[in-house]
């Protein structure tokens, strides 16, 4: 007896899609609760963090890129204190080009989840307003320029603008480049702080952590300016599957 296939009908589709979207987000939810908290935690707790880390020689350097990678897919856990615990942990150098490369590493996963799996990936973590609000990206005219640009100013949203990479055409080496550079200026300024505190130094933690807020303040700024100079398009949606 021949099986015969049944396709879904829009309303089917549509329910599978929804439900599906609900088990991601509390696994995401139950992940976060479990796991992305505990480290942050752990991360904002720099001395012990360092003695863990001094622990485990280069075993925990892997598990340090390895909670930065996860910082950056779970893209409503900070990352300050990760780059905070790097600086603390390492010292400003190997710290900043540790952070670097898991930063880069994590932000080329979501590029490339995304670009699999599409908008439903992206609103498991951010709302379709938060998208709007990055829909300028879409115009090649100077796009990935701009990109570059925002992503190196300091207070910008790096994950979600990672995520609505993975929406645009823009090639892997380019966004390669992008999120590896664009990441540098916030991440030197983190781990040297936290270096500073590493070293008692902390007048001079101060006084960068100061100056970071007041950039990350500015670059807010000037972020919001840009996000309503181009309101009037529209960011551009990748089919799911």
């Amino acid at each position: 007896m021949k099986r015969q296939n049944k396709k879904l009908t829009a309303k089917q589709q549509k329910t599978i899609g929804i439900a599906a979207i609900v088990i991601a987000v509390i696994i995401v939810a139950l992940i976060t609760w479990l796991a992305g908290v505990p480290l942050v935690k752990f991360a904002s707790q720099p001395e012990k963090f360092r003695e863990w880390i001094n622990g485990h020689g280069i075993g925990g350097r892997a598990a340090y890129i390895g909670m930065v990678i996860f910082q950056v897919i779970i893209a409503v856990l900070p990352g300050e204190p990760f780059e905070i615990a790097g600086g603390y942990a390492f010292g400003a150098v190997e710290g900043t080009i540790l952070c670097i490369v898991a930063s880069t590493m994590g932000s080329m996963l979501v590029f490339w989840l995304v670009r699999r799996y599409g908008t439903k990936l992206v609103e498991i973590f951010f709302s379709r307003e938060k998208l709007q609000s990055v829909k300028f990206l879409k115009t090649k005219e100077k796009r990935d320029f701009l990109y570059l640009i925002i992503f190196m100013i300091p207070g910008t949203p790096k994950d979600l603008l990672s995520y609505a990479a993975g929406l645009t055409d823009v090639r892997v080496p380019v966004w390669l480049l992008i999120c590896s550079l664009g990441r540098i200026p916030s991440i030197i300024t983190s781990t040297v702080g936290g270096d500073a505190l590493g070293t008692k130094n902390y007048w001079f933690a101060v006084i960068v952590f100061a100056v970071t807020l007041a950039v990350s303040a500015v670059g807010l700024l000037i972020y919001n300016r840009i996000c309503s100079h181009h309101k009037g398009e529209d960011m551009p949606e990748k089919s799911e599957g």
